[in-house]
């Protein structure tokens, strides 16, 4: 059995847990205290004393993954949003305002986004979709791939694909561009379009009416039982690390391109080979924009499917799905819950278990329990690069060392989780020295079902399946809009990252 536990905390409260914020602001708080105590001020030291209480309760205390402060900065811009109808989308060509169908039509996170069609390159001379985000000022380039999967695999054959995902992180961070990949796998109950144009094609007309009926029953059976996945691997690099590159390269989009082409190369290679996928295919602008379509609305893929196999044999037909209509006529973010067209989606993190984390135990997650529900997840790698990773771990070890110094000082026993985070901190140091990356993943697991049925129902089976997988769900309230386009839609859109 595979399991993965090198990680740790990403930041080190310096006293007692705390951060050098949250410890400044108890001090002041508690400093009017202790002025009131000096001077035989009973009644008012009471008084500051509970107000030294509320305002620790404020600024300490996590509440489902943030402190009150947190939320209320986040409730505030929320209901800003609302009021001011800026979060509220309404597609250009919902409207009849559809200017130029290529040009991207997105909501919430995504509107900063850009498609541009790389120069050819390869021996089909193709030119793939190049990903900018104005909005957080990043490039990206997204790959379709093929995995067997680690089922059937045993321990070795895991334990070399963890040490192949290992490497080609380490390869990203050696490149100092690149600054997150990101991992998408979408599971939805299949459609039967594809065995469906089989059939067609192969059934003869005059043939035996009885295989007729056992082929029509066999799809309508597996059409129920079958799960489709997709994969998609995103590469995103920053503007800031890309135009030094881009200028040696020629500068401008031909230069950001080339220099891209050639990131993809590695990523490519490092996915092929050690990783272990069977299959890496770089996504065009038409390619891109269907996945992007499917994503907001998986009951179109069918449609899709069949347009594109009718613009094989009759010239003039439309397949592609233009960036103007790529996206929901329609979007709503909820606090609980995202609505797009005539669907709903609710999105969790995935916290990591102190104990570590099996190889491949996402995958219960994956697992419909509704003809019609679509579940997907994404996995994010941020790699840091080697300078800032070092400053980090020294930050984290001095955080480390104050507190165990002020826990022996003031004779307060160090618990068990305490010493083990204390010694993952110190052993970071020496990964990095031996040439490790750093980086700080996480994963967000999203559930999809229309709006006929209840959502709130479908996100309990979701946590329920989070939990199954032993893992921790999170809710991402607030911020379901951010969180359905960062596991869902393959643009490159993180929870890492915000708008610059």
């Amino acid at each position: 059995m595979t399991i993965y536990n090198e990680y740790s905390r990403a930041k080190v409260g310096w006293v007692l847990g705390l951060s050098g914020v949250q410890a400044a602001t108890l001090v002041a708080a508690a400093f009017p205290t202790l002025i009131a105590i000096s001077k035989s001020e009973w009644i008012t030291a009471f008084t500051l004393a509970l107000v030294f209480v509320l305002v620790a309760l404020i600024v300490v205390v996590p509440v489902r993954g943030r402190s009150a402060t947190g939320w209320l900065a986040a409730t505030t811009a929320f209901a800003i949003g609302l009021i001011t109808g800026r979060t509220r989308y309404r597609s250009r060509a919902a409207k009849g305002q559809p200017s130029d169908l290529e040009k991207v039509d997105l909501p919430g996170a995504l509107t900063g986004i850009e498609i541009h069609e790389g120069p050819p390159a390869g021996p089909a001379q193709t030119r793939l979709a190049i990903i900018q985000n104005h909005a957080t000022r990043t490039w990206a380039l997204t790959a379709s791939v093929a995995h067997p999967g680690i089922r059937m695999a045993d321990e070795a054959t895991r334990d070399r694909f963890g040490a192949g995902l290992a490497n080609l992180l380490e390869v990203c961070s050696r490149t100092e561009l690149i600054d997150e990949v990101l991992f998408m796998v979408r599971s939805v109950p299949d459609d039967g379009a594809e065995r469906r144009q089989w059939v067609e094609s192969h059934r003869k007309v005059d043939g035996p009416q009885l295989a007729h009926r056992v082929n029509d029953e066999m799809h309508e059976v597996f059409t129920g039982a079958a799960v489709r996945t997709e994969t998609f691997v995103t590469m995103v690099v920053s503007e800031s690390r890309l135009a030094k590159e881009a200028k040696e390269a020629g500068g401008g989009l031909d230069g950001r391109a080339r220099v891209l082409y050639l990131l993809a190369g590695e990523i490519e290679a490092g996915l092929r080979g050690a990783v272990g996928m069977a299959d890496v295919v770089w996504l065009t602008s038409p390619e891109l924009s269907a996945a992007c379509r499917t994503g907001f609305a998986p009951g179109d893929r069918a449609g899709i499917v069949d347009a594109l196999r009718e613009a094989q044999g009759t010239p003039g037909v439309a397949a592609d799905v233009p960036w103007a209509m790529a996206g929901p006529s329609g979007a709503d973010p909820v606090v609980r819950h995202y609505s797009h067209d005539c669907w709903n989606s609710i999105s969790a993190t995935i916290k990591l278990p102190d104990k570590g984390a099996v190889m491949g135990a996402l995958a219960p997650i994956l697992v419909p329990t509704e003809p019609a529900e679509r579940r997907s997840f994404v996995v994010a790698f941020p790699v840091l690069t080697q300078a800032r990773a070092e400053r980090q771990t020294r930050s984290s070890e001095t955080g480390a060392d104050i507190a165990d110094a002020l826990r022996e000082k003031g004779k307060v026993k160090q618990r068990a989780r305490e010493r083990e985070q204390s010694k993952k901190v110190r052993g970071i140091d020496t990964k990095l020295a031996h040439g490790s990356a750093l980086t700080q993943p996480y994963a967000v697991a999203t559930v999809t079902v229309p709006k006929t049925a209840r959502v709130g129902e479908f996100g309990r089976r979701l946590d329920s399946s989070v939990r199954r997988a032993g893992f921790a769900p999170l809710r991402l309230d607030l911020a379901q809009d951010v969180a359905f386009a960062s596991s869902t839609i393959p643009l490159g859109v993180s929870l890492a990252r915000g708008a610059q």
